[in-house]
């Protein structure tokens, strides 16, 4: 079974940076037509402004809590490409909570940045991802489309200080899951990658910050060590391709391990 996306179409969200953009950029490279979309235009312009006449290469800016980016957002796609083949769900935020104060509304705020633009952008290309394959005339049983959601292990084990990315993380997780099962009848595919500590551009600058936080990440993962962007780049790719073509549902973890350790350095038992 082939790993390849060239001639596919990708949405890309959260790709002005960092894990978005290296995977915006490996699509690019391998073939497929990418829509790197993200809020913030000046880095989109700055990361992407020399590629953006590239036949392959498009860039879009637009908050995607709006109901309306959203659309505008598909229509650029296919007003570049005519269709869409992949979506990468990659936009994420991670603030503190402060998990006794009922005043606290961090929960609320990352369930309408993390989950509810993921959920909407992925529905709004479900369907089109279905129109597409109405008009095919290929009875191959090859797939519609592929969604991939980029989740955090958060969902699993938390920091009380992460209460809100911890709950946005596993609602996402469960959305990959429903999706997979609603969208399954018409072949497209819903998958997830829950995340651990990938050497992002936020992370490397918070090493800089913290010498002593890398080697507490290197502790805590039996691996012992942060993965390369590279690293989630082909997982990534590897879902989205017909190599996956009988997964959905699923959401799979790429932590080094560290969702295996016991929190308990000393355990009673």
């Amino acid at each position: 079974m082939s790993f390849s996306i060239a001639g596919k179409t990708a949405i890309v969200t959260g790709a002005a940076n960092g894990i978005g953009l290296a995977i915006g950029r490996q699509f690019a490279e391998k073939g497929a037509n990418v829509m790197f979309a993200d809020m913030d235009e000046a880095r989109l312009i700055d990361e992407l402004g020399e590629r953006a006449e590239d036949s392959n290469v498009r860039y879009f800016a637009g908050d995607l809590r709006e109901r309306l980016t959203i659309t505008n957002l598909i229509s650029a796609t296919l007003d570049a490409f005519d269709q869409i083949d992949i979506l990468v769900n990659g936009a994420r935020q991670m603030i503190p909570s402060d998990p006794l104060d009922p005043d606290d509304d961090s929960v609320n705020v990352l369930l309408s940045q993390n989950l509810m633009p993921a959920l909407r952008l992925s529905q709004m290309v479900a369907k089109r991802m279905i129109k597409q394959a109405s008009t095919r005339e290929d009875d191959s049983g090859a797939g519609a489309g592929a969604i991939i959601n980029l989740s955090s292990i958060a969902a699993r084990r938390t920091h009380p200080d992460l209460l809100a990315y911890s709950v946005s993380s596993a609602a996402l997780d469960q959305m990959t899951r429903s999706l997979a099962v609603a969208l399954a009848p018409h072949r497209i595919r819903v998958n997830a990658v829950a995340i651990g500590s990938v050497m992002s551009a936020s992370l490397k600058s918070t090493l800089k910050e913290n010498r002593g936080f890398r080697q507490d990440i290197e502790d805590h993962t039996p691996l012992a060590r942060i993965a390369s962007p590279s690293e989630l780049t082909d997982t990534v790719q590897f879902l989205a391709s017909e190599a996956a073509g009988f997964m959905t549902g699923q959401i799979l973890t790429l932590d080094g391990g560290r969702t295996l350790l016991d929190p308990v350095a000393a355990p009673a038992h």
